[in-house]
């Protein structure tokens, strides 16, 4: 392990040599802080019965493509404690062009290269729950959601939180996806 600042730090457990913008498709896992159950409890029969939060969870889940047009949802699954959904990232879907196009060949281009012709109206409440929605990558679609839930989540439960990360797979072909 490397020293940041005189503390020990946790290396990327991103691949290093992929860009987490580009299409493809992401296994997503994301984990309550200390694995406790607040998004609800398995009864005697296995089933999973959702608590106020869980359903939040599930429901913002689902907005994901609303404020990240460029995303398909695959399977999802809330459990008491975390969540596992599969994220499409397919960016050509809505005219947006992947990062690995001629225009942009490495990290250095970091602006869009296309003009937006018309203007934006304005978004509603709802459309805003999403934080900074302008990487268009991973990271910023999955804190996103870990933002809005857990705006609403405090409101519920003030001691509800995250882990700070989350984990991501990426799905190479259709067989590993099958597998997943």
């Amino acid at each position: 392990m490397t020293l940041y600042k005189n503390k020990y730090r946790v290396e990327s457990a991103r691949l290093q040599n992929w860009d987490y913008g580009w299409n493809g498709k992401y296994f997503i896992t994301i984990v309550t802080k200390d694995r406790t159950h607040f998004f609800g409890e398995i009864d005697n029969s296995k089933k999973l019965h959702l608590s106020e939060i869980g359903i939040y969870a599930e429901k913002y889940w689902h907005e994901i493509p609303e404020h990240f047009p460029f995303i398909i949802l695959d399977k999802f699954i809330v459990m008491p404690n975390h969540i596992h959904g599969i994220i499409i990232i397919d960016k050509k879907r809505n005219g947006d062009d992947d990062k690995r196009d001629e225009r942009c060949r490495d990290k250095a281009c970091l602006v869009s290269t296309t003009m937006q012709t018309t203007p934006q109206p304005p978004l509603s409440p709802g459309k805003k729950r999403f934080r900074n929605p302008g990487k268009n990558n991973i990271s910023t679609i999955v804190g996103s959601y870990k933002s809005a839930v857990s705006n609403k989540g405090h409101l519920i439960e003030p001691d509800f939180d995250w882990q700070s990360r989350f984990h991501d797979h990426i799905i190479r072909d259709d067989m590993e996806l099958k597998k997943i």
